[in-house]
């Protein structure tokens, strides 16, 4: 891995709301993961940018026949600025200089500000954790891999509600498009 450039690395933790984390049987081990991906991102100054999924009031932003997001409008409050499971989970709450970014699609970049704050931050290299590998992760690397990043994906810093489309989607199709590594690999290479 190459951590020359760690000024020009973006951390993103997508997804890690309190309600998602509800689809997995134990969240415990990928929360241990990210948050240690976020204690060594912190130490060497890697911005850290939280991805959520967050709508205004009433869901304006989606048709009710949408097969995905239906059934969250259908539900008034979801995913709401004022819905308590909306926010990031607690055990890796955002600091002050954190970024939260919020979108309005699967892909981290899908209605968000997310590619004005890269710009900012001069992005070459995204490191990718979140929940679940097969949305917010699958659709934000194929995106970030179409605009020219660098990428790597925490394989233990993502996890899926079906742990075998996890592994496929981590050993079979993500490194076309970027590096894997744990996340004890990915510390240790900071180091």
């Amino acid at each position: 891995m190459n951590t020359e450039n760690n000024d020009k690395t973006v951390l993103l933790v997508m997804d890690i709301q309190e309600t998602m984390m509800g689809y997995l049987p134990d969240p415990v081990p990928l929360l241990n993961n990210v948050e240690k991906a976020i204690g060594a991102a912190r130490r060497v100054g890697v911005p850290i940018v939280y991805v959520t999924l967050v709508f205004r009031d009433g869901h304006p932003e989606i048709h009710e026949s949408h097969p995905r997001f239906g059934p969250v409008k259908a539900s008034k409050v979801m995913f709401t600025s004022s819905h308590a499971g909306t926010l990031v989970h607690s055990a890796i709450e955002p600091m002050p200089v954190d970024i939260i970014v919020h979108k309005k699609r699967v892909s981290a970049f899908a209605g968000s500000d997310l590619e004005i704050i890269l710009r900012a931050h001069r992005t070459a290299h995204l490191v990718l954790s979140g929940f679940s590998t097969s949305g917010v992760v699958l659709s934000t690397l194929r995106e970030a891999a179409d605009k020219d990043y660098h990428l790597t994906v925490l394989s233990d810093a993502c996890a899926d509600p079906d742990p075998q489309v996890h592994d496929f989607l981590v050993k079979k199709v993500f490194p076309f498009s970027g590096e894997m590594l744990t996340t004890d690999e990915w510390v240790a290479a900071l180091n």
